[in-house]
């Protein structure tokens, strides 16, 4: 059985913006491996009502935590000028509908159009919530008539309902925040991960060849000669 990897995304989370880059940089290793990947948009805001999950930044003791891990992430990922934009957080339904319908239309598009929306609000600090800032951020890859098509779409009954079953979806599959995962190996076997630093369990659920972490001893000294 194909081997299948599906993650669920918001651009309302930075790392769900990490995750993306990862999956991203590792694309074609995981083609070449069989490992299929599923990209999924899906609303933050909804996980976390239907979960009874509540945001880090709610919370004091996960929001003073959340400083340090966050410091951490954006030098693991390569992406230091990622900052919390003052805006934050944003109602993230416009710009997850337009990607479900990107998705759709543009699927050779749509990963990168996904981490453009993720920079523009994370790097550029862009609220890619307003119509009009999302449709600039969208003409880096399409043209006027395609970006009008796109966000009128975005707020069609149709892409509405998509990203309700998208998030629906997750939600039955356990899902308590994202980045999410459900993750199948070749047996057939299902489970979920959780956040963008649980990559090196899920390639050892897939039975991937992959390199752990090492940390080698200090050499030691040369011992003085009498």
């Amino acid at each position: 059985m194909a081997a299948r990897i599906t993650c669920y995304l918001d651009c309302v989370s930075p790392y769900s913006f990490f995750a993306l880059l990862y999956l991203d940089k590792h694309k074609e290793a995981l083609k070449s491996h069989a490992v299929h990947v599923d990209i999924v948009p899906v609303f933050l805001g909804g996980i976390n009502v239907g979960s009874g999950n509540k945001p880090p930044w709610t919370l004091p003791a996960k929001a003073r935590y959340s400083e340090f891990d966050s410091a951490r992430a954006k030098k693991y990922f390569g992406v230091p000028d990622v900052k919390t934009p003052p805006f934050f957080p944003i109602l993230s339904l416009l710009p997850q509908r337009a990607m479900v319908f990107i998705k759709a239309t543009h699927p050779h598009l749509f990963t990168q159009v996904f981490l453009d929306v993720f920079s523009a609000m994370w790097k550029q600090g862009i609220d890619v919530s307003k119509p009009d800032l999302l449709a600039s951020v969208l003409s880096q890859t399409f043209d006027q008539r395609e970006v009008v098509e796109i966000v009128e779409q975005a707020n069609s009954p149709e892409y509405k309902q998509v990203l309700n079953g998208n998030t629906k979806e997750a939600l039955e599959r356990g899902a308590f925040g994202c980045p999410w995962y459900w993750v199948r190996n070749s047996k057939g076997e299902e489970e979920p991960f959780f956040g963008s630093d649980r990559f090196h369990y899920m390639w050892e659920y897939l039975g991937l060849p992959w390199k752990d972490l090492e940390l080698p001893p200090q050499p030691e000294k040369p011992k003085a000669r009498i």
